[in-house]
């Protein structure tokens, strides 16, 4: 319940797809596009799906996010 009510502070809502991309080639590397989407979800609010929390968790270090989303995760995460 906390992780939802941050993860809802770490994003804006209002855009839905990011257009400026070409996934096709991704998503041959699931590791860079689970990465990806990871990113434009916690910074754009890409996507309708919740995130799971050990997606965010596996691939934290690799995760090019706001510091402050990230401090802002990270008390929900660990």
């Amino acid at each position: 319940m906390y992780l939802e009510f941050v993860l809802k502070i770490c994003y804006h809502r209002s855009v839905k797809n990011h257009w400026s991309v070409d996934t096709t080639e991704m998503e041959k590397d699931p590791e860079t596009f689970a990465i990806w989407k990871l990113e434009q979800w916690v910074n754009w609010g890409i996507g309708s799906a919740k995130v799971k929390k050990s997606d965010l968790i596996k691939y934290w270090d690799k995760l090019n996010i706001d510091e402050w989303k990230r401090k802002a995760l990270s008390l929900a995460l660990f």
